[in-house]
């Protein structure tokens, strides 16, 4: 059975929520990505937005493959880069060229909105393995250190 893939417009959120569902599998982080489901119309307003880009692969109606980006429009240049957040495919369902697939839409939204790049962050762990050799057979490896900087809301 073919898989298709699907650029999820505003009227996709029951597509959006299944690959919520989906990356909380794949990434045994179930309540990160179900736990404090945002609603409807959040994900729709996420959807209708010009910085967002969601992508799906279903498979008899289920989602098996999913691709979250956001494209960074630069002050420096007119251009902009993409940056792919989560990718993720169901475990039963991995090997068969699924991510690869989605890369591979994504690189033709990223040309149709004037996009210069592609990236994406992975970690250095034996879970990430799969996915450094993925990325590294479809683009350019560079080693970057990177910091999360708490947010103080008080």
């Amino acid at each position: 059975m073919s898989v298709s893939l699907h650029h999820l417009a505003p009227d996709d959120v029951s597509l959006l929520e299944g690959m919520l569902i989906m990356f909380g599998e794949a990434f045994q982080e179930m309540d990160t990505y179900t736990g404090n489901a945002p609603s409807e119309g959040y994900l729709r307003g996420l959807l209708s937005g010009d910085a967002f880009i969601a992508l799906a692969a279903v498979k008899k109606g289920d989602v098996v493959g999913g691709l979250a980006a956001y494209e960074l429009k630069k002050f420096e240049q007119e251009r902009s880069e993409i940056y792919i957040y989560d990718l993720a495919v169901s475990s039963g369902h991995r090997r068969e060229g699924i991510a690869t697939a989605l890369i591979e839409k994504l690189k033709e939204k990223a040309a149709q909105r004037g996009a210069y790049t592609i990236f994406v962050q992975a970690d250095t762990n034996a879970e990430d393995e799969p996915a450094i050799a993925l990325y590294t057979k479809l683009g350019k490896r560079e080693d970057i250190l990177h910091f999360d900087i708490p947010v103080d809301c008080s």
